[in-house]
């Protein structure tokens, strides 16, 4: 579970980005973060890991706080904090299986990590979260040969690689087509539901958050306008959330169920292959 009590930014600008935000997030439970440009969105996630500092407020995952803690525990705590990134983040140069294990490099020391050379339960491990993903096929592929869908299908697998308690994902659509949007945003609740995960979404895309994500939390000048369903995001809503706007305009509404799902394969087309792996290729990356 995570929870954040009056949590407040402000930058040395003076910029005002958190302003006593406070949420409980359950196990399994993935609440997208919605609002306009400059809302907080972002500094909201950063804060969190603390990849930027709170001014104010608290935060505790699974009873832990997060906002107290020194350098050293802090490290620890961040291993089991994935992240989702909107530009996925990987080693270009790297294959698919080594991306994926770079999740691992906070439970390995380094001259492992330095020579790539992973114990082979981590190994084994990820060969799974491939296959979870779609990507049983490209393990040893290189990260700069792979389509927007399948890196971001790959950043999703190294975040699990870590064992996490809590995902935070920012804009993990923003890049893609439309139907791979869906596909990366399916996957994501399914894994949060299946691992029982909390997830932050931070999303622009509206209509995409409100078909998979069931909680909806609105941001504007650094607060909370808006805690609930998806079902409840009406016009007043929509309006208190960005400002006011002909919110008839088609692409914000919830569409209905698609007659026909669509496969769960790498960026679409025939579903993803699942073929017996060669364990012997990457027999290297095990130590």
């Amino acid at each position: 579970m995570l929870r954040l009590e009056h949590l407040a930014k402000r930058y040395p600008t003076g910029d005002l980005a958190l302003d006593g935000v406070s949420l409980t997030i359950d196990a399994g439970q993935v609440v997208a973060l919605i609002g306009p440009s400059g809302a907080g969105k972002s500094s909201l996630i950063r804060c969190v890991n603390r990849l930027i500092e709170p001014t104010a407020g608290r935060v505790f995952l699974h009873g832990v706080e997060i906002t107290g803690l020194g350098r050293r525990r802090l490290r620890r705590v961040r291993r089991r904090i994935g992240m989702i990134f909107q530009e996925f983040a990987l080693v270009e140069r790297l294959t698919v299986m080594e991306n994926v294990l770079s999740g691992r490099l906070g439970y390995v020391p380094f001259w492992r990590s330095l020579l790539r050379r992973f114990p082979p339960a981590d190994v084994e491990a990820a060969f799974g979260l491939l296959e979870r993903v779609g990507l049983a096929e490209f393990v040893d592929k290189r990260a700069d040969a792979l389509s927007g869908g399948q890196r971001q299908r790959v950043g999703i697998a190294r975040a699990l690689a870590q064992n996490p308690q809590l995902l935070l994902v920012d804009e993990p659509t923003a890049s893609l087509d439309p139907k791979t949007a869906r596909q990366i945003m399916r996957l994501i609740c399914e894994i949060c539901a299946e691992r029982r995960l909390p997830a932050i979404i931070n999303s622009h895309d509206v209509r995409l958050a409100a078909m998979f994500v069931h909680r909806i939390v609105g941001l504007r000048a650094g607060q909370v306008v808006f805690d609930g369903p998806a079902s409840a995001l009406n016009d007043d809503v929509l309006t208190r959330i960005y400002g006011a706007e002909d919110w008839g305009t088609p692409g914000l509404d919830t569409p209905e169920e698609e007659e026909e799902e669509e496969d769960e394969g790498a960026d679409g087309g025939d579903a993803a292959l699942r073929p017996d792996l060669d364990r012997q290729r990457l027999a290297g990356l095990a130590g």
